[in-house]
């Protein structure tokens, strides 16, 4: 239900299959790309701790390295049981281990941008083991039931490509902030780097843990 780059595609696909399809993002140019490849999607700027949506309002909630970036992950957890019908399916997608992961350079690309995290701030990879996944669902009132860990690649055409999705996460917009958006397109660029093929479009490895939990 997010509308990130992620939930994007899957917002795309399942429109595709026939499904009616809603996001949330608090990333303005996120929204902005759902929309281009989902135009009849109902896609909102929100926070995801009060979703914008009555109870009950859909069959199935995904979540795309969503929930940790909330104030309170498990409020916000709860608030996607509220609006998923009883019975309905939360899916939750997360990174995989990180050890050894090519992808996890460039999520720590803009580490040196921003702010020290606080004490006990969870990081992207805090939801990356299965029982600690687990946990997190049940916590928030879900029935946890298959854990999929899976390999994938993130693949784009060319650099530019790659940048405008980067820069447009909600991370890269707070150190846009901060920074620049010079700062921010040059540390992504630097973290891409390594990755870019021969014939100029970039193929970087990345892995996934993913949840499907019962409201």
């Amino acid at each position: 239900m997010d509308a990130g780059c992620g939930a994007g595609m899957a917002a795309m696909r399942a429109a595709g299959l026939g499904a009616r399809v809603s996001g949330i993002d608090a990333a303005p140019l996120l929204l902005d790309i759902a929309r281009e490849r989902t135009p009849e999607g109902d896609f909102r700027e929100g926070d995801l701790e009060e979703l914008p949506f009555a109870d009950d309002s859909f069959d199935v909630v995904t979540s795309f390295n969503a929930f940790l970036f909330a104030g309170n992950p498990v409020r916000a957890l709860s608030e996607a049981r509220r609006v998923t019908t009883s019975g309905g399916i939360v899916a939750i997608m997360t990174w995989g281990r990180p050890e050894g992961m090519e992808a996890a350079s460039v999520v720590a690309a803009l580490r040196p941008l921003l702010p020290a995290p606080p004490p006990g701030a969870p990081g992207p990879f805090a939801l990356s083991d299965p029982d600690r996944l687990s946990a997190f669902a049940a916590e928030a009132g879900l029935t946890p039931r298959d854990v999929v860990e899976g390999h994938i690649f993130w693949r784009y055409p060319d650099k530019a490509t790659a940048l405008r999705g980067l820069n447009s996460s909600g991370v890269a917009v707070r150190a846009a902030g901060l920074v620049g958006e010079a700062a921010v397109t040059a540390a992504h660029a630097a973290a891409l780097a390594p990755f870019l093929q021969a014939d100029g479009s970039l193929r970087i490895g990345a892995r996934y843990m993913a949840m499907l939990a019962l409201a």
